[in-house]
C-alpha cells in the first residue's frame, strides 16, 4: 500500500466550484429538486427518558409534522424548540453562553437556560408540566440557520439533560426543523488498510464537509475528528449520475463501470473494486450538484477487507 496526501489528485471532468463549510449563515438557499430522489427536509423530535428521570418519565417517543405541531423559534442566541399534540406539549430551550451565538459544535457543561452564569451555555427540556429547577447536561449543533431578520429557519441538535443533579437519570434527545441529513459515516473491516478496521461518524457539530461537480463526477470531502476524507466519485464513461442507481465500481470509470476512490489520513487504493448507490441527486440551475446521497463498498487492492460508508450533503 502506498501513502499519499489528500491533495494528490484531482476529480477529471466539470467540477463546479461548489465548496462549504457548514456554519452559521443568513440566507443558505435550500437544495434544488431533482427529477428523482428529491431530498426532503427533516422535522422531527425524538426523546428516550431513563427509568427515574423526571421529565421523561421513562418513556421513549417521537413526533413528527404529520402527528404534531413542530416550530422552532427565537434566535440564534436562544432557541426555543416546541412539539404539541392534543394532549402533549414539549419545549426544548438551547442558549449560547452570554453574548455569543449558537453555532455548529458540541456545547458541554450547560445550565438551565434561563439561569446560566458566566459563560455557560444554556438547556432546557420541560414537558407536560414538568421542568427542572437545575439543569446539568450538554448538547451538540449540527445546522443552525437564520434569516436576514435573524429568526431561526434550520434546526438540528441533540441532547442530554440532567435534573436537579448531574448524576441523576438523564433524558436524551433530537431535535430536527427543516434540516437535511448532513453527515459522513463509514465501518471498516479488520484488515481494511484504509479505514484501519475503524468505525466513525462526522456530523456537523464536529466536522466539516464540502462537495462540488456536476452529474458527471463529485468531488466529497469531510474533515474532523483528527481526520480527513476525501471521495472521488465518476459515473460509467458517457453516464450521468441517477438517483436510485447501484454501480459496480472501480478506482477510474470506465463504460459500465463508475469511478469509486475513497482514500483518507494519507491511506489511498492503487486498484479498487466495490459498489457504489447513489440514493438523492439534486442540481441547482446552474447544473451543480447541491444535494448528494450515497452508500458504498470499497475493496483495495482486489483483497475481502471492506470499507463501507455513507455520505449524505444536504440530502
Amino acid at each position: 500500500m502506498r501513502r499519499r496526501t489528500a491533495w494528490q489528485r484531482v476529480l477529471t471532468g466539470a467540477l463546479a466550484g461548489l465548496a462549504t463549510t457548514i456554519g452559521l449563515t443568513t440566507a443558505l438557499a435550500a437544495p434544488a429538486a431533482a427529477a428523482t430522489g428529491t431530498p426532503t427536509a427533516v422535522t422531527r423530535y425524538t426523546y428516550t427518558s431513563q427509568p427515574g428521570d423526571y421529565i421523561g418519565q421513562g418513556g421513549t417517543a417521537t413526533y413528527k409534522k404529520s402527528t404534531a405541531t413542530i416550530t422552532a423559534g427565537g434566535s440564534a442566541e436562544y432557541v426555543r424548540f416546541r412539539v404539541s399534540t392534543d394532549n402533549e406539549w414539549w419545549d426544548v430551550e438551547l442558549a449560547a453562553p452570554q453574548g455569543e451565538k449558537l453555532h455548529p459544535g458540541v456545547y458541554h457543561d450547560a445550565e438551565r437556560a434561563s439561569f446560566r452564569t458566566g459563560r455557560s451555555p444554556g438547556l432546557d427540556v420541560s414537558g407536560d408540566g414538568r421542568g427542572c429547577n437545575e439543569v446539568y447536561g450538554q448538547f451538540s449543533v449540527n445546522q443552525i440557520e437564520t434569516d436576514t431578520s435573524g429568526a431561526i429557519t434550520v434546526l438540528d441538535a441533540s441532547y442530554t439533560q440532567h435534573c436537579e443533579s448531574a448524576t441523576a437519570p438523564a433524558l436524551k434527545g433530537v431535535v430536527k426543523y427543516r434540516a437535511h441529513p448532513l453527515s459522513y459515516a463509514y465501518t471498516s473491516d479488520p484488515g481494511d488498510y484504509i479505514g484501519q478496521g475503524a468505525t466513525k461518524t462526522h456530523t456537523g457539530s464536529t466536522s466539516t464537509f464540502s462537495l462540488s461537480g456536476r452529474g458527471d463526477g463529485i468531488q466529497y470531502s469531510a474533515s474532523g475528528k483528527r481526520e480527513y476524507w476525501t471521495a472521488l466519485l465518476a459515473p460509467p464513461t458517457g453516464e450521468h449520475f441517477q438517483a436510485g442507481h447501484t454501480y459496480q465500481a472501480e478506482r477510474s470509470s470506465a463504460a459500465g463501470v463508475a469511478g469509486l476512490d475513497v482514500f483518507g489520513n494519507g491511506r489511498g487504493c492503487n486498484t479498487v473494486t466495490g459498489e457504489l448507490t447513489v440514493t438523492k441527486l439534486a442540481f441547482g440551475t446552474d447544473g451543480a450538484v447541491k444535494a448528494f446521497a450515497a452508500t458504498f463498498v470499497q475493496h483495495c487492492e482486489g483483497g475481502g477487507p471492506a470499507l463501507r460508508g455513507s455520505i449524505h450533503y444536504y440530502a
